[in-house]
């Protein structure tokens, strides 16, 4: 894991992001790029503008986001002194998912890492909508960081799935290098919902468990009909570090974000979240 794509508004929470993946990857070559994303319609209306003025517009949001972000590389390099990282700023003018999934294919992006919002009075944000989006259609890796959270070791980690598909290596491999940076252990977590494996589920789960051999692994089935109430409960009674999951259309996932509220999912305010793309 080499480049690794690290999206700031200059907020608290994506500073703190940065913090984490300075920490994550300090004994890892790797490449930084820090993408600051302007959107064109949040300053002006084609309607109340000439094209002169926009383009005079348009050139001062540019410069001073690239300024902001020199200032944040030099305070990151005086902070960090870290030889084995390279810091590359970006500014683009663009729809923020757009600018995201381009970059990542320009620029071959093996991991986003990102800060959430946190709960936040009646709002109840856990991610944040930005980071909701990457989540969702982004095409890399996302490494979501909570607000204010710690960076510490990531030596407990939860799998969650289902068993209804096969994953193919290259599906978990930012997983399995996150497990092998830290020397992990990992809970594949599977929560029955009042089924019963099926023949298929069996032959995923004797892929997993060749895909895991290297390292230390346990299945654990959780009897249950709310997947979101037992993973949070496990996660909590077992000081699990990072939950990850693989999105794909029509999961799990999928329907907690766009159904479930905030507070039957509160841990995700809490750990770590890695979502991964099939």
């Amino acid at each position: 894991m080499k480049i690794i794509l690290l999206p700031t508004d200059f907020s608290k929470n994506s500073l703190n992001a940065i913090d984490f993946a300075m920490k994550m990857f300090k004994g890892n070559n790797c490449t930084f790029y820090i993408l600051n994303v302007q959107k064109a319609s949040s300053f002006v209306s084609d309607n109340l503008m000439s094209a002169p003025t926009l383009a005079n517009l348009y050139q001062v949001i540019v410069d001073t986001a690239k300024k902001s972000l020199d200032n944040l590389i030099k305070r990151i390099k005086s902070k960090y002194n870290n030889q084995k990282h390279e810091l590359i700023p970006i500014v683009d003018y663009d729809n923020f998912i757009d600018s995201i999934n381009q970059i990542c294919e320009a620029k071959k992006v093996d991991l986003i890492i990102m800060g959430t919002k946190g709960t936040s009075g009646i709002e109840k944000v856990v991610f944040g909508s930005n980071t909701v989006r990457v989540m969702q259609r982004g095409i890399a890796p996302v490494l979501a960081i909570p607000n204010n959270y710690k960076y510490k070791k990531l030596k407990h980690i939860v799998f969650l799935s289902n068993y209804l598909k096969q994953y193919k290596n290259e599906d978990l491999s930012v997983l399995l290098e996150i497990i092998l940076l830290y020397n992990s252990n990992v809970d594949v977590l599977h929560v029955s919902e009042g089924k019963n494996i099926t023949t298929v589920q069996k032959q995923n789960i004797k892929s997993l468990n060749d895909f895991f051999a290297e390292v230390a692994h346990n299945f654990i089935d959780l009897k249950g009909d709310n997947v979101i109430k037992e993973v949070s409960n496990f996660i909590k009674q077992n000081k699990v570090d990072l939950l990850a999951m693989v999105n794909r259309k029509h999961s799990f996932f999928e329907r907690f974000l766009s159904t479930q509220k905030v507070e039957d999912f509160g841990f995700n305010t809490q750990i770590p979240f890695l979502v991964m793309h099939k």
